[in-house]
């Protein structure tokens, strides 16, 4: 296959690298930032009605007079057992969207269908069910696998700076340095093992909406079609947790002033000291960093998963032949069809008006 390819418009096309991925959408993001952040809301705003309410059930069970250590420790507890149940059923709601944003997306692409709330979750509707499994499993798998391979790296780490130390402690200047630079290695080495494991289920929700397949079949399609994304994963990864965190500290920063203003001790670890609104206020303030940032995530692995068709099936061509001459026909169930379509028929044909062709990757 040809390196050049060539859109509806005529205009070049190349295998977009990493910085091509997060350039693209960001573009993209400011250009339908509020219909983007209306429909990463709805799982957010639910996530956080839920962390205020369990805070405050928590304040209202443990805080009842006296604020001993017990109380303190079970409060902690509980609340930690909240944050994770919420954070895991947000997530999952999160790539559910996610994936039915993903199909209205291919969509824009292809016929130049515009990025709509209602588009979104007309198609989470149609695979609600296997889109939640899907995703629930993924979560499952993600979630063991960062615990596992943080682990590593932290022991890994410590295990190369104490033999650092140890070796090399008639040189202290010598053995700080070098325990800087092998800790630093083994942490991003942590971090390149994760991106390897977590990027080959990067497509599983935008597999099942785009190429109508099932739960099993989308996750064994992501698992093959990931192979190489693995620097342009990590990119995208790294790219959207600074710029949340970003987002973070300069909105926690004036909350840190004025509780600080307030007599508040902003560093302290002692829940019971912690007064309800500000604890709610942070909670609010991660949220909406969340809410605003999620959509870049989202646009980055739609992108990715479009651009692996492209490196690897020639996607844009097919979606040039389905944009001119409609979709492919369905084969019969009995059928084994080695390809993928380039838009699934999601248990119905939709009607598309004739004429209408999008820029494949060159987003308008």
């Amino acid at each position: 296959m040809s390196e050049a390819k060539f859109n509806a418009t005529g205009s070049s096309l190349v295998p977009l690298g990493a910085g091509d991925i997060i350039d693209r959408s960001v573009r993209f993001y400011r250009r339908h930032f509020a219909t983007l952040v209306l429909i990463a809301a709805p799982p957010v705003v639910i996530g956080t009605v839920l962390s205020v309410v369990w805070l405050q059930i928590a304040r209202q069970i443990f805080f009842t007079g006296g604020y001993s250590q017990i109380e303190t420790t079970l409060y902690a507890l509980f609340t930690a057992l909240g944050t994770m149940l919420i954070w895991f059923t947000e997530t999952v709601t999160t790539l559910t969207v996610m994936g039915g944003a993903s199909r209205n997306f291919v969509r824009h692409l292809l016929f130049g269908e515009p990025i709509s709330f209602a588009a979104t979750y007309r198609n989470v509707r149609e695979r609600l069910a296997g889109l939640l499994v899907s995703s629930a499993i993924i979560v499952a798998i993600l979630g063991v696998l960062s615990v596992t391979v943080l682990y590593i790296g932290l022991l890994v780490a410590t295990l190369l700076i104490s033999l650092t130390m140890l070796f090399l402690s008639i040189l202290p200047p010598v053995a700080v340095i070098l325990s800087v630079v092998f800790g630093g290695a083994a942490l991003a080495g942590s971090y390149w093992l994760f991106c390897l494991l977590a990027s080959r289920f990067a497509y599983v929700p935008q597999v099942m909406l785009v190429e109508d397949q099932g739960v099993f079949a989308s996750i064994g399609r992501s698992l093959s079609l990931a192979s190489g994304n693995v620097k342009r994963f990590a990119a995208l990864l790294a790219f959207t947790t600074l710029a949340t965190y970003s987002a973070l500290a300069i909105l926690y920063i004036p909350l840190g002033w004025f509780a600080w203003y307030q007599g508040v001790e902003v560093l302290s670890f002692d829940n019971a000291a912690t007064p309800a609104w500000l604890e709610i206020s942070q909670q609010l303030i991660w949220q909406a960093s969340f809410v605003i940032m999620s959509p870049v995530w989202m646009i980055g692995l739609c992108l990715l998963y479009v651009d692996e068709r492209v490196r690897h099936e020639g996607y844009d061509i097919e979606l040039m032949a389905a944009a001119n001459l409609g979709e492919i026909p369905d084969v019969p169930s009995s059928y084994v069809n080695p390809l993928q379509p380039a838009l699934g028929s999601i248990r119905q044909a939709e009607t598309v008006a004739a004429g209408r062709s999008g820029s494949m990757l060159g987003l308008e």
